[in-house]
């Protein structure tokens, strides 16, 4: 009897225990605990987007990391963002589908509001406006730089000063990009080829007309200080035409380029970012590794590895600045959604993993898929002739990564198929290789595969996004959220006004 009665009660303590577990974990229990959590109030907040990054994508790099090690047993190196003390994971939905875009996202994580794929910064018809956390940080008096590794009008740095029915409404963007009257725009440039009736250089003669300092040099951007003004820093490549995507080249590309003064990576322009903002008001910066997204759209793990590292040597920088004032600054770290449905495990592998091969591959499936069309261009090189290129640029054929006669039938196929040398199905040719040359997507895979690891998607997933922060304020961002929530616990914990 007294047995019976001490596990009825033990039973009951942990249904009671799992209760007040649960309740401490949903997103409006939690806001409401949190009020009577003591915090100062941060002057500085940086917000980081990784595009198309949730954990696998984080986990890869860190895996990666530890095979650079001399040492490379099993393990991971961790990266900046998760040695940060509050971790978090929130859902990524939009408003009218499960699967999001970067528009729904980073309007979600930039004002509160969920909102329809495509839409940005306003509801699903198009009706409302939603102020972003970078509005609300500018009419306080603080000053608000955006960064990016893709075009400053992309969806995601958009959603931060842009209220458009389309992302693809450029120009418009670009517009509203040049009278949001902040501080600092960093990284790439405008997408000036989508402009209906703009050139870049009359783009840049209205930046100077609104009071912007037009920076695209090493040099330039090196001097930059709190006294600079308001500044958009981007790279003079940009004022090629045929480089008018506006992204930043790939990290993985960079030792490759004739051109030092591209050799400027997004740790550069947020460094320079800050101390721009620099000032006694505070200040909202918020910075997007945008090439993660890319790279998962065409399953190229290399380089979306090197994306991934490049992204933390930006919230590095982030760090370095809240380590002078930790009780000022709040950073935050999170993915608008995950891209390509990465997985870290191969069927063709079993339990076996051997992510140090990844070295091997030195280019970006973007350049390596330039090649493949200037080859078809010419209409001159033999599948032989390829496979040296494949050898040279992915490690595909060498001592440590055999090919067997599948890997070169598979080879040898999507060679003929990207020198339009066999008919084919569209559609069975876009589920096979999305929108890449086949030839660059099949070498891509190979590697992957052998490496142990395996996409599912060529675009977004439905999964949760990792989220970690730092610093007063920090506290708010542990559990199990939405995104919106994000953006709603950066003005509670800033004190921005809705």
């Amino acid at each position: 009897m007294f047995k019976s009665t001490i596990t009825k009660i033990i039973v009951l303590c942990s249904i009671i225990m799992m209760a007040v577990s649960s309740c401490n974990n949903s997103p409006k229990d939690s806001n409401t605990i949190s009020k009577s959590i003591k915090y100062n109030t941060p002057k500085y907040v940086f917000l980081f987007i990784g595009d198309g990054m949730s954990m696998p994508q984080i986990n890869m790099a860190e895996a990666a990391l530890n095979y650079k090690k001399e040492d490379s047993k099993a393990g991971i190196v961790k990266l900046t963002m998760h040695k940060f003390p509050v971790t978090g994971m929130s859902t990524t939905y939009a408003e009218d589908r499960y699967i999001t875009d970067s528009a729904a996202a980073a309007t979600a994580l930039a004002t509160g509001h969920k909102t329809s794929v495509g839409t940005l910064s306003m509801n699903e018809d198009a009706t409302k406006k939603y102020e972003t956390i970078a509005e609300m940080a500018h009419r306080l008096g603080k000053k608000v730089g955006i960064v990016t590794t893709v075009s400053i009008d992309h969806a995601t740095p958009a959603a931060y000063y842009a209220h458009v029915s389309s992302r693809n409404k450029y120009q418009e963007i670009g517009e509203q990009l040049l009278n949001s009257g902040f501080d600092y725009f960093g990284g790439g440039s405008v997408k000036y080829s989508s402009y209906k009736n703009k050139t870049y250089d009359q783009f840049k003669k209205e930046a100077a007309e609104k009071g912007y300092k037009f920076v695209n040099t090493k040099e330039e951007i090196s001097k930059l200080n709190s006294t600079s003004g308001k500044v958009i820093a981007t790279l003079k490549s940009f004022d090629d035409p045929n480089k008018g995507d506006g992204a930043m080249p790939y990290a993985i590309d960079l030792p490759r380029d004739n051109d030092p003064e591209d050799h400027i990576v997004l740790a550069d322009f947020t460094r320079q970012g800050i101390k721009v903002l620099d000032n006694d008001k505070g200040f909202f910066m918020m910075v997007e590794g945008g090439k993660i997204d890319w790279a998962g759209h065409s399953n190229d793990v290399a380089s979306n590895i090197q994306e991934v590292i490049d992204f933390d040597k930006a919230i590095a920088e982030a760090k370095k600045f809240y380590d002078l004032h930790p009780n000022e600054t709040l950073i935050v770290v999170t993915g608008d959604h995950e891209c390509g449905g990465l997985t870290l495990g191969y069927a063709g592998t079993h339990y076996e993993s051997s992510f140090g091969i990844l070295k091997y591959q030195n280019i970006s499936f973007n350049k390596f898929s330039q090649l493949v069309n200037q080859w078809k261009k010419e209409g001159t090189i033999t599948f032989d002739q390829a496979m040296k290129e494949v050898t040279k640029y992915f490690g595909l054929g060498n001592k440590e990564i055999p090919l067997n006669k599948s890997d070169i039938k598979r080879l040898k196929e999507a060679f003929n198929l990207s020198m339009g040398r066999v008919k084919s199905d569209k559609e069975a040719v876009k589920v096979l290789y999305g929108y890449n040359t086949p030839l660059t997507v099949t070498a891509t895979q190979i590697l992957n595969n052998k490496a142990g690891v395996a996409w599912t998607s060529y675009s977004h997933t439905a999964l949760p996004t990792m989220v970690f922060a730092i610093g007063p304020g920090a506290v708010l961002f542990d559990g199990y959220y939405d995104n919106t929530d994000v953006a709603n616990r950066i003005m509670e914990a800033a004190n921005y006004q809705k």
